[in-house]
């Protein structure tokens, strides 16, 4: 999926700031910048949190504040008063620096420039005084009057020094782009006139046109407008690979996208993910901007570098009216990501109904199914109930398996949307897959095994009454006895429900072994072991070898005493014995095993073999006693 086009807002969370803002500052910067805060919070009174975030976000770039621009001091430093972000660096440098601070001098040039005090800015001129030398920023008394915005300064730094038009910053900045940034469109103006370069970037690749779309231009689109008449170019890239119109878009600015196309803007510039503005548009949900771009012919079905389209992406972000403007324009509903999935497969996922609605009718059934994933998986491995009802009245095969290469993507390789619906132990969605023929007998591990862990009595007897085999098998997993026993173990309510409904107790007593030596009990694999792996195929597990493992064993006696209701004349192994034998509160256990079982109890087994594990739930219909009926479904243990 495309990568996530993150776009500059204008709020400031606490915590994050410091890094995008601050985080290419000296440690002498950070001091200087603390002592600033410091001042006007003393001026301010105590702050709020919320006049923190919005100090933050109104404040420029670290290198809008080179050193030479200090506010004066007050008289008299505070006294432990709140720093915000600098309090640690305050409580470091606090006695030291706020000396040196109220010692330190202020620039006259500086204070000339920022007051607008043409007379001495010339008198300076006339006395010979080098105004074209930078600061240790780099900065040029000609960056300082575009700063502030000092027009008059301005025009007698350019007549005095022409040559230092372009001159840049140690962050690459020119004045263009200080004017621009600052939003002094007379200076800028100015500048332009004077023959400085619109295009001169700064160290991140971004030029006046570019940083000033989104620092002022949105409020002001008038400075955009001067900056296209001198020839900016409207398709310069970032390092993002982002133009101006990129940022436009983001931001719905239309007026702005209208001088820029009208500069001659390409509505089909990518970035360095093969993103266009109109799939920035589709993806943040700008239903104008998108309008505005598909009127001058920005293409539609447009994809970025990993296959996703313009219309994948509105789903995946559920901007419905979006969604519903790019199918009314022709968007292709069948362009698949690099991963095979559809729009109507990310929307099944994020369980948006109207906008599964809207890409029903125009979605491929065999693309879905090339796919190898149903939107009805999606849908029901997160609980979409009401997408997963409208994706089954508009006939998606239920039973549509997930291709073996996705299918291999989960540890117990389910296969169908309704293993996804058992796992997540939802019934509804059970319950509605069922209705509709889910078959619950296509996975690997039985959905029936999935909810007799879970505990849920109704999905097993949903399951069950929908053609579930009671006596599932694990075929990765080969044991002599159904797993449906094995899985209920630990619970013996759990084993006689399942035995009252025909579940098969006998291959539990045919052990291969008998009466006579069993082997060692195999050891438990390890991830660790050097052994290398054998090609055999794993060995078919015993009941006696289950029920002595160690995290079983404790419960063995009643679990043995429970299926032998339902067995009729068994021969206990030797293992069995011996662990029967181990208990003296489990002697009767095997005195009930002992030959032969009672008539009544075999005639009963007969006639629900006779009856078959399918139908046992039939035995009321029966022409038989009430008594009877009770003791063939083991409710009259007498």
């Amino acid at each position: 999926m495309a990568t996530q086009i993150s776009t500059r807002g204008s709020q400031c969370t606490i915590g994050q700031e410091e890094y995008s803002l601050y985080s290419s500052l000296s440690e002498e910067e950070l001091v200087q910048m603390a002592i600033e805060q410091s001042l006007a919070d003393k001026t301010r009174g105590p702050t709020t949190a919320e006049a923190t975030v919005s100090a933050c976000a109104n404040r420029q770039p670290a290198h809008f504040y080179p050193w030479t621009r200090s506010t004066a001091p007050p008289e008299s430093s505070p006294a432990r008063a709140p720093m915000g972000l600098f309090q640690g660096v305050m409580q470091k440098y606090s006695s030291s620096l706020f000396q040196t601070s109220q010692l330190a001098p202020v620039d006259p040039l500086i204070k000339a420039i920022k007051n607008g005090d043409e007379e001495a800015l010339k008198t300076m001129i006339k006395e010979g005084k080098n105004l074209a030398e930078p600061n240790k920023e780099g900065w040029l008394p000609l960056h300082e009057a575009a700063y502030y915005g000092q027009l008059g300064c301005l025009k007698i730094l350019q007549r005095a020094y022409p040559g230092t038009i372009d001159q840049r910053t140690l962050q690459e900045e020119t004045a263009v782009y200080l004017a621009t940034c600052r939003g002094h469109l007379d200076c800028l103006l100015s500048l332009l006139q004077a023959g400085a370069e619109p295009d001169i970037s700064n160290k991140s690749r971004e030029t006046p046109l570019y940083k000033g779309e989104w620092a002022f231009l949105r409020k002001n689109p008038e400075g955009g407008w001067i900056l296209v008449q001198h020839n900016a170019d409207t398709n310069h890239r970032c390092n993002r690979g982002w133009t101006a119109l990129h940022e436009s878009v983001s931001r719905n600015d239309l007026e702005v996208m209208e001088i820029l196309v009208n500069g001659g803007a390409k509505v089909e510039s990518k970035n360095a993910y093969g993103i266009t503005p109109l799939f920035v548009a589709a993806q943040s949900g700008q239903l104008e901007a998108l309008r505005f771009l598909a009127k001058y012919g920005a293409d539609i079905n447009t994809q970025a570098s990993d296959s996703a389209s313009a219309l994948y992406e509105a789903c995946k972000n559920e901007h419905e009216d979006v969604v519903e403007f790019l199918l009314l324009q022709g968007a292709d509903a069948n362009k698949t990501n690099k991963d095979g999935l559809l729009p109507l497969h990310i929307a099944s996922k994020k369980g948006n109904y109207r906008i599964v609605q809207m890409l029903l009718p125009v979605t491929s059934r065999t693309r879905v199914r090339r796919s190898g994933v149903s939107p009805l998986h999606l849908a029901a491995e997160r609980n979409n109930d009401a997408v997963l009802e409208a994706l089954l009245s508009a006939r998606f095969d239920v039973n549509a398996p997930l291709a073996p290469e996705r299918a291999r993507l989960y540890e117990d390789r389910r296969s169908s949307a309704l293993y996804f619906a058992v796992v997540n132990n939802n019934v509804y969605a059970t319950e509605l897959l069922l209705e509709h023929g889910a078959d619950p007998n296509r996975d690997v591990i039985s959905p029936l095994l999935v909810a007799i862990r879970h505990g849920c009595l109704r999905t097993m007897q949903l399951l069950l009454d929908h053609g579930a085999n009671i006596d599932a098998y694990i075929a990765t997993h080969p044991t002599a006895f159904p797993a449906t026993i094995m899985f209920a173990m630990k619970c013996l309510s759990l084993l006689k429900f399942l035995m009252d409904l025909g579940c098969d107790g006998e291959p539990c007593f045919s052990c291969l072994y008998g009466n006579g030596p069993h082997p060692p009990a195999p050891q438990p694999s390890s991830r660790f072991n050097d052994a290398p792996a054998s090609d055999k195929e794993p060995s078919v597990v015993q009941f006696c070898e289950f029920v002595s493992a160690p995290e079983v064993s404790r419960w063995a006696g009643p679990i043995i005493d429970v299926l032998l209701d339902y067995v009729g004349n068994v021969q206990l192994c030797s293992r069995l014995k011996e662990h029967i034998d181990s208990f003296e509160d489990w002697a009767v256990i095997k005195e009930k095993a002992e030959p032969p079982r009672p008539l009544a109890h075999l005639c009963r087994l007969r006639v629900r073999k006779a009856i078959g594990k399918y139908r046992i739930k039939l035995l009321d219909t029966l022409p038989l006693p009430g008594r009877l009926i009770r003791y063939l479904k083991y409710e009259n243990t007498q």
